[in-house]
């Protein structure tokens, strides 16, 4: 009899755990949705079962009871979006709930790119926590604001005192929770660093198992030799590397993805764990300042101004920005450079410089482009959007497997400025356009490269696959429906078409309505002590 009462008890603990049982409650289940677990594999038709902040069951749940019950017929249930490049400093304290990310279905958010970052990272991210956002948080820790912090913007080679300086600072970066090293080689004061120089740090985020993350050197003209550059920090480090926001700057250089793509290729092929991130748009967004040569921007902003009260100086400043706008961001034409956000003059804000030029009276000239560029930076700078970049370039990298999605966009402060809409529209973007509308991805390929690609590469283990255990971070929209509605001429309107979006188990999107829930943790890299 007690061996009888031994085998009931044991096939009791096999079959209770299995979808379905009647008796099995939790706080939520999502009924009959189109399950795209974020691994690349093929959709199946499954139930989700939410206990606490975790995916408890995946499966048959019809016997099941639940706090909430969400019907996902017709709606695709993936793992929430992770957006590996974002400057959400920008406006998340501002605006802790991010509407503009979580109305996409984004439910982690990554600061400290391009080689600036919050400092020190431990006390940012206590600041994080205090606040308490919406979406998760994770950091890197900027090499260009490490270098700041010990020599400034100072054109030179760092002494073996100032380098061993620079390198503590990256170690208590890594111990404080960065995910690893940025890197904005085409910003002062990271333009001024030799390759050498960031091998060195990068070797101390790769003791602590961090990435290296690289907005290159040169997006334009040296693209390919940047691309190798990259590549060898990455072999030489000894870490995983990403290129960020891979994109062909320049007509010059249209279709050149091609020859970057392969090289790439041949990384990989060699064993250097080497990955993209991209956004869905032919046009960036940066500081007006872009379009000035670095060598004018050394000692910071103070020091440009001087430069620029000085006739010669301002001479070579002129000849460089007229090369970059014809050659560089500016796409060959003064239309193709928008004012974004002008503190000083709110009136520019959406106008070209082309425009600009003409309500001055003048002729449109790359000289007068010029010399506006350098009075806009003397009255107090500006951010502009540059229309650089090729469809086809953007297409082919998007295609690529070693690629990923990433919005390089910030939190917006909803109707401020003209801000690029890639802050309201980069994941919803690829969804109706490039996967519905033009059959450029698989459904399950781009939700892949949002999430479990992204999760693997910044070492989020339990979160980027809807699987049952991991962290319940779920975007749930709908196929048919989901679409950006931002333009660059109208920014500031919402993606539409997700429904559904949890943060650590809990709704923040209701019926395609952001709750006001701030349940978003903030995410340790894996050298954390």
């Amino acid at each position: 009899m007690k061996r009888y009462a031994c085998l009931l008890m044991l096939v009791g603990s096999l079959v209770l755990p299995l979808a379905g049982q009647g008796g099995e409650s939790f706080d939520l289940i999502i009924r009959g949705g189109r399950l795209v677990d974020g691994t690349g594999n093929p959709w199946f038709s499954a139930d989700v079962g939410v206990q606490g902040d975790r995916v408890a069951r995946i499966g048959d749940l019809s016997g099941a009871v639940a706090r909430r019950v969400i019907d996902g017929t017709g709606l695709v249930v993936a793992p929430g979006f992770i957006d590996p490049h974002t400057h959400a400093v920008r406006g998340i304290f501002e605006v802790p709930t991010a509407d503009n990310y979580l109305l996409q279905g984004v439910t982690t958010l990554t600061e400290g790119n391009d080689g600036s970052s919050p400092f020190p990272i431990g006390v940012h991210l206590n600041e994080i926590a205090e606040t308490a956002i919406s979406p998760n948080w994770a950091v890197y820790v900027g090499q260009g604001t490490v270098r700041r912090e010990v020599i400034g913007s100072d054109d030179r080679e760092p002494t073996a005192d100032e380098l061993g300086r620079m390198k503590l600072l990256v170690a208590e970066a890594m111990e404080e929770g960065a995910l690893g090293l940025s890197t904005g080689l085409f910003y002062v004061p990271g333009s001024f660093t030799r390759t050498e120089e960031i091998i060195e740090l990068s070797k101390v985020a790769a003791a602590y198992r961090g990435i290296y993350i690289s907005h290159m050197r040169d997006e334009a003209q040296g693209l390919l030799e940047s691309v190798l550059e990259t590549i060898q920090i990455g072999e030489e480090a000894g870490l995983p590397v990403q290129m960020t926001h891979h994109k062909a700057i320049s007509r010059d250089m249209w279709g050149r993805s091609v020859e970057s793509l392969a090289l790439v290729d041949a990384a990989r092929l060699r064993g250097i764990d080497i990955s993209i991130d991209q956004y869905p748009y032919t046009a960036s967004q940066t500081s007006i300042t872009a379009l000035v040569p670095q060598w004018a921007q050394a000692g910071g902003t103070a020091e440009l101004i001087n430069r620029l009260d000085d006739p010669e100086m301002r001479r070579r400043i002129r000849e460089e920005i007229v090369y970059r706008i014809e050659h560089d961001r500016g796409g060959g034409d003064p239309n193709n450079v928008v004012i974004g956000l002008c503190d000083w003059d709110r009136s520019l804000e959406g106008k070209s410089l082309a425009d600009i030029i003409s309500d001055r009276g003048q002729e449109i000239t790359f000289s007068n482009a010029a010399d506006l560029v350098m009075d806009i930076i003397e009255a107090g700078g500006a951010r502009a959007i540059y229309h650089a970049m090729d469809e086809s370039d953007v297409e082919r990298i998007m295609q690529h497997p070693a690629t990923v999605i990433a919005s390089d966009g910030g939190v917006s402060r909803f109707g401020e400025g003209v801000p690029h809409p890639r802050e309201y529209g980069t994941f919803a973007r690829v969804l109706g356009r490039y996967v519905r509308d033009r059959g450029l991805l698989t459904l399950e390929e781009a939700v892949r490269k949002m999430s479990g690609a992204t999760a693997y590469r910044l070492g989020l283990h339990d979160r980027g696959i809807l699987r049952e255990g991991f962290v319940a971070d779920i975007a749930v929209f709908d196929p048919l429906l989901v679409r950006d509605l931002a333009t660059f001429s109208e920014p500031h309107q919402y993606a539409v078409g997700t429904q559904f979006v949890l943060v650590n188990g809990t709704l923040v999107v209701d019926e395609g309505k952001h709750t006001g829930a701030r349940p978003g943790r903030v995410l340790f890299g894996p050298g954390r002590h």
